[in-house]
């Protein structure tokens, strides 16, 4: 049987519908799961069946996190939160890290992951960060933007190995200040955080960059998820 992974659905207001990138179906399916994505609710009950029947979770990428919950009021330059994804991810992370349910939190994911702790976010790179590195690519997005540091004795680093490994990147919000219990795993050229592992977790892992649209052409995407895909199993 493959590992079920439920997936967090993508929202457009404009259009008023549910959606999903391919890429996040196609590498967990070219890893051997079962892709599956959720339906948009904060509902106790919906998202406690959800959790029993997945062996896994991806946070994927989307709206901005909502400044909100890390206890700051919004900037100019943030972008529209969806709400009612960040309560429904906040109930759901929590019963996943609870369960000790392996977590996989891409772009969005590491960010979401990382203010529900209890860190905080950069609301606009550009203008609090600076632009040193490029951080917005654009496309194709299957190519290097920049490089990242995998720190040594890392969950991160027991998958891919320690040292410089060449990323995508396309997002304009990052980790600022690492939640109590986290653990910084990469770092980008301009010292941004790149990726974390929740302390005390199975396997409870963000990234910044997106191994979705560089699985077919990059190994080590294709090994970072499936790595996950292995601890959901």
């Amino acid at each position: 049987m493959r590992p079920v992974i439920g997936l967090i659905p993508l929202f457009d207001e404009d259009k008023e519908s549910y959606w999903m990138l391919p890429g996040y179906m196609k590498v967990l399916e070219a890893c051997g799961a079962l892709p599956i994505m959720l339906p948009l609710t904060d509902d106790e009950e919906e998202l406690t069946q959800s959790v029993e029947m997945c062996d896994g979770l991806l946070l994927t990428g989307g709206h901005d996190v909502d400044p909100m919950l890390y206890h700051e009021q919004p900037k100019d330059t943030c972008g529209v939160p969806c709400r009612e994804r960040d309560r429904m991810e906040s109930r759901l992370l929590g019963m996943a890290l609870k369960k000790d349910l392996p977590v996989l939190g891409i772009c969005r994911g590491i960010q979401f992951m990382n203010a529900y702790l209890g860190g905080s976010l950069y609301q606009d790179l550009p203008t609090e960060h600076g632009d040193r590195v490029e951080h917005h690519m654009s496309p194709p997005y299957d190519r290097e933007a920049h490089k990242v540091t995998v720190l040594a004795n890392t969950v991160l680093a027991g998958i891919l190995g320690e040292g410089e490994l060449p990323v995508n990147s396309y997002h304009h919000q990052a980790v600022k200040k690492t939640a109590p219990g986290v653990t910084t795993m990469a770092v980008s050229e301009d010292g941004l955080v790149e990726a974390i592992s929740v302390d005390g977790q199975k396997f409870a892992v963000g990234i910044q960059w997106h191994p979705e649209f560089s699985y077919e052409s990059d190994a080590a995407s294709l090994k970072l998820v499936q790595a996950f895909v292995d601890a959901c199993r």
